[in-house]
């Protein structure tokens, strides 16, 4: 009995699969607050998942909870908490531990303007895995250098 080949076109391979989109972790207290003055803007964490899912990236935004009670929109809000849209961290924890722990074990990227200084000795190659960003009325640019400036 032979083998059927498949879509690839050869007996017993794999067929051909797109890879999965790469994960992005999203700041999201440092990106809802990225704003001059005011309140924590709901619009800068749509506008940066927007850009991400454009350029092909899988995001999952991480923030704390004490952001609920900032958020200029807070039904907005709670419905991307419900939907799964926006992961909160427990009250009374860092939000910037548990981004950093994901994207480590996760191999992720991080889309923040936060050194996160206080977390290098635990997180070395924090520096590798920010993607900065600027959301100049409502259009969001990332910045992708790599290493040490």
């Amino acid at each position: 009995m032979s083998a059927k080949p498949n879509s690839a076109g050869r007996p017993g391979a794999s067929p051909q699969r797109e890879p999965p989109p790469r994960l992005v972790l999203v700041d999201g207290s440092n990106v809802a607050h990225s704003s001059e003055g005011g309140r924590a803007r709901l619009a800068n964490l749509l506008a940066v998942r927007e850009k991400l899912r454009e350029e092909g990236l899988e995001s999952v935004i991480v923030a704390d909870a004490a952001l609920r009670h900032q958020i200029d929109d807070a039904d907005g809000y709670e419905r991307l908490v419900e939907g799964g849209v926006v992961r909160q961290a427990p009250a009374g924890t860092d939000a910037d531990y548990f981004i950093l722990s994901f994207a480590d074990e996760l191999d992720a990227s991080v889309v923040s303007n936060d050194r996160f200084r206080d977390r290098i000795g635990s997180f070395p190659d924090v520096r590798k895995r920010i993607i900065k960003y600027m959301i100049v009325e409502g259009e969001v640019v990332f910045e992708r250098r790599t290493g040490r400036r």
